[in-house]
């Protein structure tokens, strides 16, 4: 199982990578195209929905390796093992809810908003933005539970590895 969320979080990391590569590019060519005078339209709507993918896959991403944002002080406090577990069980635990109302309120936007039209691109449909949420939701939910079943067992020998 190990071995499927690092493979998933490597893929995970090379889209969210993907669109924001797609993010620049398309900034490049709107300067470039504001420079030279030609009105290239679709750009905006390009450049905010990869970006927007890109956040919210990044972010997600970063819970598996834990880069994600952290507050230190208190941990920093713990001196016992076991005390430390118990507050990184607790953390994931919170964050995992924070994932499981992103996967079920995405779901519910994704599909509320699926046919409204971008105005640029009236053949992309908007839905496919509102998509990130729940896609974001269900892999930090597959690595929040791995990181919780850690935690768990981490717990039940005392705090150790």
């Amino acid at each position: 199982m190990e071995k499927f969320i690092e493979r998933l979080n490597k893929i995970h990391i090379a889209i969210s990578g993907v669109f924001l590569a797609i993010f620049f590019v398309v900034v490049v060519l709107q300067v470039i195209c504001r420079i030279i005078g030609i009105a290239v339209i679709w750009t905006e709507d390009i450049t905010m929905y990869s970006f927007i993918w890109s956040v919210f896959l990044g972010a997600s991403a970063m819970i598996y390796p834990e880069r994600h944002f952290a507050f230190t002080s208190l941990n920093e406090h713990i001196k016992s093992p076991l005390s430390k577990a118990i507050l990184h069980l607790c953390i994931m635990c919170l964050m995992f809810i924070f994932m499981v109302l992103l996967l079920k309120y995405g779901i519910f936007i994704t599909r509320k908003f699926w046919n409204y039209r971008c105005t640029a691109l009236p053949q992309l449909k908007r839905g496919w933005t509102w998509l990130c949420l729940p896609v974001s939701g269900a892999c930090g939910c597959i690595y929040l539970l791995q990181k919780i079943a850690a935690d768990i067992k981490k717990i039940c020998k005392g705090g150790t590895n």
